[in-house]
């Protein structure tokens, strides 16, 4: 009986070795190697201090940056631990809202978004300026919310609108290949970039 169990109980140690240890370093040693950045989270720094990743939204509110799309994302209520409250942007709790098309609470939030940025039916309002990813957590916005939000960014920094909507082109990141996905603005990058005064 011995004979017949050694042999498993070899292979499963040689291949919780192999797969389990050697091969997640060999990849992770890799990526350190050719793509050390993304290896490293994608982080983004200003004036020496890490401010965020480029892959990880922020709750930008004031009127001096560029907002990203609204979060969905919630933490444990400190006051009563079997609930939840608001909680934008939180990476430790990812997630969509799963409310569907059919949801009036879906509906509702919908239309006071687009009412808040006074949009309507002569001045529609970008879909991703009050829809949430479904991680929670997205870092970009469309092009043409980042130019919706040009005039209110203007306006609050004394700048003239052609220099932020110029800022806002050259930060327009173009598909995945040419091909997967759709073109996007990065808004950390973007507000860092107006913060540099790029």
């Amino acid at each position: 009986m011995f004979s017949q169990i050694r042999p498993a109980i070899v292979m499963i140690v040689l291949f919780t070795l192999l797969t389990g240890i050697a091969y997640p370093l060999l990849v992770a040693g890799l990526a350190r190697v050719a793509l050390r950045p993304q290896a490293d989270g994608s982080l983004l720094a200003r004036d020496g201090e890490i401010v965020g990743s480029a892959l990880i939204g922020q709750n930008f509110t004031s009127d001096k940056y560029f907002h990203g799309r609204p979060s969905a994302t919630a933490a444990p209520d400190p006051t009563d631990a079997g609930k939840t409250v608001e909680a934008p942007y939180n990476a430790a709790n990812s997630g969509g809202s799963n409310l569907g098309p059919t949801s009036q609470k879906l509906v509702d939030r919908v239309k006071a978004g687009v009412a808040a940025l006074g949009g309507g039916p002569h001045r529609p309002v970008p879909a991703d300026a009050v829809t949430t990813s479904a991680s929670g957590l997205d870092p970009h916005i469309s092009p043409q919310y980042a130019l919706w939000q040009v005039g209110r960014v203007a306006a609050a920094r004394g700048l003239k609108e052609e220099s932020v909507r110029r800022l806002v082109a050259r930060r327009i990141e173009a598909p995945f290949l040419g091909v997967f996905g759709e073109p996007r603005v990065n808004v950390l990058t973007l507000n860092l970039d107006l913060d540099r005064g790029a």
